[in-house]
C-alpha cells in the first residue's frame, strides 16, 4: 500500500528549508510532490521566458496583474526580515531529489487559474478590503509587532487560526486560494500515489489540514475539472456599467422634460464630462503617470464610463507605455525590487499601475456625479424627478390619446 507524507512548511522560513531535507533523509521518497505550477517552477530554475510586454498591455487585466506582484512583493519583503528568499523550501527540495535522481511532481494548479478563480470571485467589498490592507502593509502600517514566522510554521493552532481569520476576511478569496487548492493538491498526491510507494508532499502549511480531510474523506473532494475551469458568474462589470449607462440616460431625459431649461441640461452633461475626467486623470497622477497619460484618461473618462467594453484606464497605460518604454527586462526588475518605492520606477509596473488607478478614478467619477451632480446644479432633485417623470408620462401618452 502506498504511503504519503506531508511536510508543511512556511515559505519564508529557515527551519521549513531544513525540515524538507531531513524529510527527504528519513523517508526515503520514490517522488517528491512539491506545491509548484509550471510556471513558477520555471522561474525558480530560470528557465522561463518572461511574459511579452504587448500581452500584459493587450491582456486588460491590470487589476489581477498588480495584485499578483503586489502579493508576491509582500512576501519577498517578508522573506528579507526574516533573512530567507520566498520559496527557499521549494528549492531546497529539487535540489535535493535532483541530488539523489529522485523525480519531482508539480502538484499545483496554474497560477494564472488560482489567480483568475480569487480575483473574479471575491466580492467589490472584499476587492476594497483587501486593496485596502495591501496598501496599509506597503505602506509600513501593519503596526510594530514581529510575526514569529517559525513559530508559525511549526504551530499548528496558530495556522489554523490564520487561516480561520483569512476566511473572515475574504471567504471567497480564501476558497480559491486555500480550500480549492487542497482539493487540487490531494488530488495531484493521490494521483501520484498510485504510480509510487512513497510519495512526499511539500506543501504550505496552511494546506496540510485540508489535504489531510481529503485523504481521510476521498469521497468529499470536488471533481477536477471543476477545479481548473473559471467559474460562470454574472458579468457583473457590463451590467453595473449597463446600469449606470440608462442612469445616465433617464437622467439627462427627466431633466430635460422638468422644464428647469436647456441650460441646466447642458450643464448636466458637462459636468458628467469633468467629474469622469478630473477623478480618472487625478488618479493617473497618484499612480506617477505622465501628464499626457493623465490628459488622454481625463478626456475619454466621459466615453468609457458610457461604454463597459471600455475603460479609461486602457487609454491612459498606451500613452504612458508610449512614453515609458517598458521593456521585458523590467519583468526581473519587479520581481528583484526590494522596495515599493523602488518598483514603482520601473517602467512596466508604472504603466499597469497608471492602468488600474485610472480605471478606478473613472470608477469614482461616475458614483461621485450620481451623487453630487444635483447640488452642483443648485435644483431639488425630488421636484425635478417627479415633474420630469409626469411630463415624460404625458408625452408619451399623447402618442396614444
Amino acid at each position: 500500500m502506498s504511503e504519503i507524507h506531508l511536510v508543511g512548511t512556511a515559505h519564508v522560513s529557515k527551519n521549513s528549508v531544513e525540515e524538507v531535507r531531513r524529510a527527504i533523509d528519513e523517508f526515503s521518497p520514490d517522488v517528491i510532490a512539491i506545491e509548484l505550477d509550471r510556471g513558477r517552477y520555471a522561474a525558480i530554475k530560470k528557465q522561463g521566458k518572461a511574459p511579452e510586454v504587448d500581452d500584459i498591455l493587450k491582456g486588460g487585466n491590470f487589476s489581477e496583474i498588480l495584485m499578483q506582484w503586489m502579493l508576491a512583493y509582500i512576501q519577498r519583503k517578508i522573506g528579507m526580515n526574516v533573512g530567507v528568499e520566498p520559496g527557499s523550501e521549494m528549492i531546497a527540495a529539487i535540489e535535493e531529489a535532483e541530488a539523489r535522481n529522485i523525480p519531482i511532481a508539480l502538484a499545483d494548479r496554474d497560477i494564472r487559474i488560482t489567480l483568475s478563480r480569487f480575483w473574479q470571485g471575491m466580492s467589490l467589498w472584499e476587492k476594497m478590503k483587501l486593496i485596502g490592507a495591501l496598501a496599509g502593509t506597503i505602506a509600513g502600517r501593519g503596526g510594530d509587532e514581529e510575526i514569529d514566522i517559525e513559530n508559525l510554521a511549526n504551530d499548528k493552532d496558530l495556522v489554523e487560526m490564520a487561516i480561520e481569520e483569512f476566511h473572515k476576511f475574504s471567504p471567497n478569496g480564501a476558497r480559491a486560494l486555500i480550500d480549492e487548492r487542497d482539493a487540487y493538491l490531494a488530488h495531484s498526491l493521490l494521483r501520484l500515489s498510485k504510480g509510487n510507494e512513497k510519495v512526499l508532499g511539500v506543501v504550505g502549511a496552511g494546506h496540510v489540514k485540508g489535504i489531510t480531510g481529503y485523504f481521510k474523506e476521498p469521497s468529499t473532494l470536488p471533481p477536477f475539472d471543476s477545479l481548473i475551469t473559471n467559474p460562470k458568474t454574472l458579468p457583473w462589470k457590463y451590467i453595473i456599467g449597463g446600469a449606470f449607462i440608462a442612469m445616465f440616460a433617464f437622467l439627462l431625459i427627466l431633466i430635460g422634460f422638468s422644464g428647469v431649461g436647456i441650460e441646466v441640461l447642458i450643464w448636466a452633461m458637462i459636468y458628467w464630462v469633468l467629474i469622469n475626467g478630473i477623478l480618472a486623470g487625478a488618479f493617473t497622477i497618484i499612480a506617477g503617470g505622465h501628464p499626457l497619460s493623465a490628459l488622454t484618461a481625463f478626456c475619454v473618462s466621459w466615453l468609457t464610463s458610457l461604454n463597459p467594453l471600455l475603460a479609461a484606464g486602457w487609454f491612459a497605460a498606451i500613452t504612458e507605455a508610449k512614453i515609458r518604454k517598458p521593456k521585458t527586462s523590467d519583468f526581473q526588475k519587479i520581481i528583484e525590487a526590494e522596495t515599493f518605492t523602488e518598483m514603482r520606477k520601473v517602467s512596466l509596473f508604472k504603466v499597469v499601475l497608471v492602468a488600474a488607478l485610472a480605471n478606478v478614478g473613472s470608477t469614482l467619477g461616475t458614483i461621485a456625479y450620481f451623487i453630487f451632480i444635483f447640488p452642483i446644479l443648485g435644483i431639488d432633485p425630488t421636484v425635478v424627478l417627479s415633474d420630469g417623470f409626469s411630463n415624460l408620462i404625458g408625452y408619451l401618452g399623447s402618442f396614444f390619446s
